[in-house]
């Protein structure tokens, strides 16, 4: 009997014609060819409290020389369609995962697009005995990568780890350790990886750093990070299989014969900091720096030769400025290969990233991490107060809480609680974040960023006022945790811990905004006034991460100062731009007015404030030092600032924002915004009547347009939540007049339609349209509602069904009650 192909699905396809070939060219089924590929996780989508995943990214096949080193991919279809039918698909998955050898095939023979070849050769057609083997892909591979020579060869195919378990790097992880171990292997010393907040830097650095180590072509690395807690999770996480090959480098804190305290170095300890029993080093930037006279900095207890390879962790922080003292220990070890990490690379006038590193061999942004469905997608809500759209001018001889006269002149939103302080404002702020919460989640961890500490001291304050009963039954329930309150600090462990209820609602300043795992953090509080893209960036970060188990997979963001502005930024979710100038003489943001032996007076051109700077030395609890360094003069007083009460503060406006598919905030309204997008989908009415009426699940159609970024809640809530989503469309983008699902519903009624059914039949349609008329289309479209009320009534689904002759009679009688319900669309 002759197989009839044109009847055979995608899959038979796949079984019977596409994988023999592949293996039958000398592909490992159970190593390197991978069926099914699902490599993204689905992005979330926000309906009201509600969440939903849309669909996931999946390539048919991926043809792998190693695993994790992915060469090839093909993209099936059935065979009723042609050779070349799915290419186009095949090469967007192909960009998306950089791989450079593309196919197609419909069970017949394979199209071939070759990314390494720029001439006639680009696409050929090749029957199913010629597929290429993995010798022969590899080799297009290393062309593609720029891989010549053996010794880079056997770098770029070294192993990844695995530990036994199922975890494996994600496929943007897998890109930047193949692209960081390549740009190596080809000789490249600086390399710079920019990952969002929350998409695994750490992991990817381990499996850099041991497929480097592994290789022996790094044979000493140092990994450097800014915070001791930063090193400590990365010791314990994804560096603990370094085991014994692992050590931390800093200076130890000791006695002298006076009882004093001294920094000691590593060799006056009579430690052998070259001993070859460690190969891998975590260093602190302060444990390794100290500028105290007499005392040698720790990294020079290493030969400047030592170490192979170098990772800075968060590179945008210290070492971004080249005459920062942490950059003195990158020029120190010049000679090693240095690669940095981080979400935002610094580019300003005075501090460049890519001038030291080169341009990112990968990025990985926050838009992608969303899209993807790895990151968590962010609703925000402005809260416009009256004092700081209008500002405030103090009426005439107004005093502040001390009695002093308040300067006659018109404050806003840069001077409150910087340089003015409205208890009332302050009150009112965490009056609305309260109510936020009583309508969201009383417990739902929560950041308020506030401009200094004092600020985050009142904040707390205000905060805990608000909630008085949850204070009384944990105070915990509101902490301050900022760098100068040592109970706060202790609790941020607490905080991050998704398993610990308390602290919930933490108020800080400065030191959140970096370095914070906050896992099930689901608001952020925005009362700061943030101009630094890269502190943006760092906040909004504290939100991104995803975890199911405890339901975080979206966050909000209460912005009282507008910062989301920044949002709108064309550079929010691109690449770095470098902008740091060639020429080092142009002016900083802060001019040296004044200058003594210990003292600095300089002028904030942003605001025309003097700020007074004195020169002291940081000891850290671990002992390393920092210093000397600038510091603002007497900055926990509160002389400079005016405290001010009796201010009538309100609130003017409070709205959603909207977001478009590609992240960029709605500037139109919402109802045009709409209409744009759905006219780009559909030409004219009669052409969406005919999708929605051929389509077999409307669902399908929601989701289509929620992908292009419509908003289908809050377009019920600006048109009517009564309507359905049929006529929402019809009303904003072809301005028809909406009917209410009950209207709909009603008229099926009226024309005595069910008459051609039993009486059983009949009491499961009308079940089935009022049923429509409660909750929508997408509800009566499940077969899964037969199992809930009133439909368990008539019996268990099967003996529905029965009701109806067959499960396909049934599905044909609820296809044609949705051609009654949208017969008319007046």
């Amino acid at each position: 009997m002759i197989m009839d192909k044109k009847s055979l699905s995608e899959r038979d396809i796949c079984t019977k014609f596409i994988t023999p070939a592949v293996e039958r060219s000398g592909w490992n089924k159970l190593t390197q060819l991978l069926e099914e590929v699902t490599f993204t996780d689905g992005k979330i989508y926000v309906r009201g409290k509600l969440t939903a995943r849309g669909n996931q990214k999946r390539a048919d096949y991926i043809l792998y020389y190693k695993p994790n080193i992915p060469i090839a991919i093909i993209e099936a279809k059935d065979n009723k369609h042609s050779v070349r039918a799915g290419i186009q698909q095949a090469l967007e998955y192909a960009r998306i995962l950089d791989i450079p050898c593309v196919f197609s095939s419909n069970g017949d023979g394979f199209l071939f697009h070759d990314r390494t070849e720029a001439d006639e050769n680009i696409e050929t057609e090749i029957g199913l005995d010629a597929f290429p083997t993995p010798e022969h892909l590899w080799e297009k591979y290393k062309k593609y990568k720029g891989i010549s020579t053996p010794s880079a060869e056997k770098i770029a195919s070294q192993d990844y780890y695995f530990d036994g378990t199922n975890r494996k790097p994600r496929y943007y992880q897998q890109i930047a350790v193949n692209r960081t171990v390549e740009a190596i292997a080809n000789g490249q010393d600086r390399i710079l990886l920019v990952m969002a907040t929350g998409t695994g830097k750490t992991y990817t650095a381990f499996q850099i750093i041991y497929r480097l180590w592994k290789s022996r072509s790094k044979k000493r690395i140092l990994f450097l990070a800014d915070r001791t807690a930063l090193i400590d999770q990365t010791r314990k996480g994804d560096f603990k299989h370094f085991k014994d090959k692992m050590t931390i480098i800093k200076k130890k804190v000791v006695s002298n014969k006076d009882g004093k305290d001294e920094l000691i170095s590593n060799k006056k300890r009579g430690i052998d900091t070259e001993d070859k029993a460690y190969e891998v080093f975590l260093g602190l930037y302060q444990g390794l720096t100290n500028n105290e006279p007499g005392i040698e900095d720790a990294y020079k207890d290493f030969s400047p030769d030592f170490f192979d390879l170098i990772v800075i962790d968060e590179c945008h922080r210290g070492s971004a400025k080249e005459d920062s003292s942490w950059r003195e220990i990158l020029s120190y070890f010049k000679n090693a290969t240095h690669i940095g990490l981080t979400a935002t690379p610094k580019e300003t006038k005075e501090t460049s990233n890519t001038e030291y590193f080169g341009d990112p061999v990968y990025t990985y942004s926050l838009k992608q991490g969303i899209d993807d469905g790895f990151l968590a997608p962010y609703r925000v809500v402005r809260i416009g107060l009256n004092v700081d759209a209008e500002g405030w001018r103090p009426d005439q001889g107004k005093t502040d809480k001390e009695g002093n006269v308040v300067e006659d002149r018109i404050y806003n939103r840069k001077d409150f609680d910087r340089n003015l302080v409205i208890d009332e404002r302050t009150e009112l702020v965490a009056k609305k974040l309260t109510e936020f919460l009583k309508g969201y989640d009383r417990f739902a961890k929560t950041i308020v960023f506030c401009v200094d500490i004092d600020h985050a001291e009142r904040m707390r304050t205000a905060i805990a006022r608000q909630n008085a009963d949850l204070v009384a039954d944990n105070y915990k329930y509101v902490i301050q945790i900022t760098g100068d309150n040592d109970e706060g600090k202790r609790e941020l462990d607490n905080f991050i811990n998704p398993e610990e209820k308390y602290p919930v609602i933490a108020t800080t300043s400065e030191l959140m905004t970096t370095g914070v795992d906050a896992q099930t953090c689901k608001v952020i509080v925005l009362d700061a006034n943030i101009n630094s893209m890269t502190k943006f960036k760092q906040i909004i970060g504290r939100g991104t991460r995803i975890n199911e188990e405890y339901g975080k997979l979206y966050f909000t963001i209460l912005d009282f100062r507008n910062a989301t502005d920044l949002f709108a930024d064309k550079d929010f979710d691109g690449d770095p731009i470098r902008v740091k100038p060639v020429s080092q003489n142009e002016d900083l943001s802060f001019v040296v007015i004044e200058e003594e032996e210990s003292t600095l007076t300089v002028l904030d051109e942003a605001t025309g404030e003097e700020i007074k700077f004195e020169k002291v030395k940081i000891r850290y609890p671990d002992g390393s030092a920092l210093g000397p360094t600038w510091v603002v003069k007497d900055s926990k007083t509160k002389r400079d600032k005016i405290y001010v009460n009796g201010v009538d503060v309100s609130v003017l406006v409070s709205r959603e924002m909207y977001f478009d598919h590609h992240g960029k905030p709605i500037t139109t309204s919402l109802k045009d915004h709409t209409k744009q997008v759905i006219k780009e989908q559909f030409s004219s009415l009669d052409n969406f009547l005919n999708r929605w009426n051929n389509s077999d699940r409307k669902e399908a159609i929601i989701a289509e347009l929620q992908e292009q970024g419509i908003m289908v809640e809050a377009l019920y809530d600006a048109v009517n939540k009564e309507v359905d989503l049929f006529d929402l469309i019809c009303h904003v983008a072809f301005d028809q007049a909406p009917l209410t699902r009950k209207e709909r519903a009603n008229n099926v009624k009226k024309r005595n339609y069910f008459t051609k059914y039993g009486e059983q039949a009949k009491k499961v349609l009308e079940a089935l349209l009022d049923k429509y008329a409660d909750e929508g289309i997408t509800n009566i479209e499940d077969i899964e509602v037969l199992r809930v009320n009133p439909f368990d009534e008539f019996g268990s689904p099967l003996e529905i069904i029965n009701e109806f002759g067959s499960k396909e009679k049934y599905l044909l009688a609820v296809k044609e009650l949705e051609i009654e319900l949208y017969k008319s669309i007046g």
